[in-house]
């Protein structure tokens, strides 16, 4: 009662912009992405993103969101502390166990290597850069600044030579018939 009159004298509950959340399934996860015509991710949340990414495994071809590369990266990082983590505690242990989480370790980075770099491939395309660019990485110190700023910086509008803007945005001029 105290908290109700208390949220009224701060937001009066007529101003209040609320959705029946009974009327509308709040997410449903079992259907498959929907990619629209235009090559745009439609995405809802992080996952979404990263099954993208799997689902373009090896296709260095095309555009990629900054969010889509970043959640993608987060993925990898979460997914590499835990398994790590068995790793460290069956090593300090002293047991012959960590060799079972090394080897699983070991697999998921190789997994991960090609659709890793096809993201960022994707990437560069998305900030009008070819993805030979990703050889600036072996410049010693400075190479990882520079692709950090690149991976950091916002798409280009409308359509580049790698096609529409994930985005959508400035993508009135496209045509697909160029791409073909």
């Amino acid at each position: 009662m105290f908290f109700a009159r208390f949220r009224e004298s701060v937001i009066p509950i007529k101003h209040l912009k609320t959705k029946n959340v009974m009327q509308e399934p709040v997410g449903n996860r079992n259907k498959p992405i929907d990619y629209p015509q235009d090559n745009t991710v439609k995405a809802d949340g992080m996952m979404d993103y990263v099954k993208t990414c799997f689902n373009k495994y090896a296709d260095f071809s095309g555009r990629a969101r900054r969010s889509e590369y970043w959640y993608f990266q987060l993925f990898n990082v979460l997914a590499v502390m835990v398994i790590y983590v068995p790793i460290i505690a069956f090593g300090v242990a002293d047991s012959n166990l960590v060799f079972g989480p090394a080897i699983l370790l070991v697999l998921y980075l190789l997994a991960t290597i090609i659709p890793s770099l096809a993201v960022a491939v994707r990437r560069l395309h998305d900030t009008g850069r070819s993805g030979w660019f990703y050889l600036i990485n072996f410049i010693p110190l400075v190479g990882g600044i520079i692709m950090i700023i690149f991976f950091v910086e916002d798409s280009k509008p409308g359509t580049n030579q790698w096609g529409p803007n994930p985005k959508g945005i400035g993508n009135e001029d496209f045509d697909e018939d160029a791409f073909r």
